[in-house]
């Protein structure tokens, strides 16, 4: 079987030397199940992204082709991207939700002569298992390090850390509790829970006997964060005083109007809100909301969707079309330009995404909607958490 899809890559990558007429771009996300929402805000950003700049680059078509990946499943997310390899030719993979999937795509690429470019999942490690990855969505060290001074300024000075137990979440642990330490403050316990946990009353009760001022928390945004939130309020942490610091997942768009009053005044640090007040992110705003049809589901999966459609196709100028993933990957080193996020740029040595972390407020808007309000700035952030990979 190893043989055989070698010989198939090496097929491709023969017959695809000459300029092609159709780049196919295969994409893979959770387009079904309990994550659906986040797959579409990828259609939706994709949408967007050919809605504004056309599908040709000089004499080429771009064509998409997505794959469902309900949830996290490393052996299938491997499948799933050596089928749209070898059977439908694609010249670029992009996408993946959760960090296992990319992780599971990373030993293709060189032997594929394709590169990823990875729309969301946010583990710091993914960019340094493949010169051909670039990322254009965050990290969790990114996203979570400002908030620890955030916990920190706000007189808090005891915290505990509950995360979901896979790569992104020790990764959140990790950059808050170093960030959180370096402030003065300490991390008095670190709970780490199941992925598939959703039964939150247990763990809300151990913050309650910790003695901790706050919690910081981090689970992959969908309906274990909106459970979480909602057994904060309802387990009477709120009403405590306990203090709640988190990642921007933790408060994503789409979950506010469930949230309701609950989510007031929750304040978290993160890369991208839909209320970003710019030229750029009204007019991408416009576009996918039209895209998505409900614009109350737009949430950040959207934004780095069309962010990588934008670093895809600058590699197809790049390349005139031609497959060479290494030329492709190396045109978009140091690419800056301005997203509906602000401004970001493509950091030349760890192909991750350089930009602002922004501190957001949960408001309740003049027409009674909840957004997330922008409070603070933290200008040009790249990823922290490469240098403890490394």
């Amino acid at each position: 079987m190893k043989r055989a899809i070698i010989a198939a890559f090496a097929a491709i990558i023969m017959g695809n030397a000459a300029y092609a007429d159709t780049i196919k771009i295969g994409v893979v996300g959770p387009f079904s199940g309990p994550f659906a929402l986040q797959g579409k805000n990828f259609k939706a950003g994709i949408d967007a992204y050919t809605a504004m700049n056309g599908t040709t680059i000089g004499d080429d078509t771009v064509e998409i082709i997505y794959r469902d990946l309900p949830a996290a499943d490393p052996a299938q997310s491997k499948a799933l991207a050596q089928e749209l390899v070898v059977k439908e030719k694609v010249q670029y993979l992009a996408g993946f939700y959760f960090t296992p999937d990319a992780m599971a795509v990373t030993p293709i690429l060189k032997q594929a002569n394709v590169p990823l470019v990875v729309m969301n999942a946010a583990t710091s490690a993914i960019v340094t298992k493949s010169p051909l990855v670039v990322r254009t969505s965050f990290t969790t060290w990114q996203t979570s390090t400002p908030i620890a001074k955030v916990a920190h300024d706000a007189g808090v000075a005891k915290v505990i850390s509950i995360v979901s137990d896979y790569g992104p979440g020790i990764d959140a642990e990790n950059a808050f509790k170093a960030g959180f330490e370096k402030e003065g403050g300490a991390v008095v316990e670190a709970i780490r829970m199941p992925l598939s946990t959703n039964d939150f009353s247990p763990i809300m009760q151990r913050i309650k006997d910790s003695g901790a001022q706050g919690v910081f928390a981090f689970l992959p945004s969908g309906p274990t964060t909106l459970g979480f939130v909602k057994a904060y309020n309802e387990n009477g942490l709120k009403a405590a005083g306990i203090k709640f610091f988190a990642p921007g997942d933790l408060t994503q768009e789409s979950d506010l109007p469930a949230l309701g009053d609950a989510a007031l005044g929750i304040q978290t640090t993160f890369h991208y809100a839909v209320s970003h007040d710019s030229a750029e992110n009204k007019a991408f705003v416009e576009a996918a909301s039209k895209a998505i049809g409900n614009p109350a589901e737009l949430s950040f999966p959207s934004v780095g969707a069309f962010d990588g459609m934008n670093v895809i196709y600058k590699m197809i100028e790049a390349t005139g079309g031609e497959q060479n993933a290494q030329k492709a990957v190396d045109a978009v080193k140091g690419l800056s330009w301005v997203s509906p996020r602000g401004p970001v740029s493509i950091d030349p040595e760890s192909r991750h995404i350089t930009q602002n972390i922004y501190l957001r407020e949960v408001t309740k808007a003049d027409d009674g909607s909840y957004y997330n309000k922008e409070i603070q700035t933290f200008e040009k952030q790249g990823d922290p958490g490469l240098a403890a990979v490394k």
